[in-house]
């Protein structure tokens, strides 16, 4: 009785390792020499919904208003640096909508 209750044990040890392994997985886009994690494009999405930006940086319009909000994810940071922000955001977020959650794109990248 002994053995079942470790073997028992050690499957259920295995199937929280294998959950926890699978959610520190992250699903990358690559694009125009950038990489950055399909979570962060979602979060660029919400940021733009929200739309909370002056009307001082909007009359600016150099780069997206996105670019000036402090919780732009880190890895999008470098986009912004781009003369094409707006156009590479644009593409992301295209890329993102659904492709990359089911796989099917070839700029997505670490799905399973």
């Amino acid at each position: 009785m002994g053995g079942r209750t470790v073997s028992r044990f050690l499957s259920g040890v295995a199937v929280v390792l294998l959950v926890l392994l699978q959610s520190t997985q992250s699903v990358y886009i690559q694009y125009q020499g950038f990489r950055v994690q399909l979570d962060s494009v979602k979060k660029l999405r919400d940021l733009e919904r929200q739309g909370a930006s002056s009307p001082q940086l909007q009359a600016q319009n150099v780069l997206p208003t996105s670019c000036y909000h402090q919780a732009l994810p880190s890895d999008l940071q470098p986009i912004c640096t781009s003369r094409e922000a707006a156009t590479i955001f644009q593409a992301l977020k295209t890329i993102a909508n659904d492709d990359c959650e089911l796989c099917v794109n070839v700029a997505c990248t670490g799905c399973s």
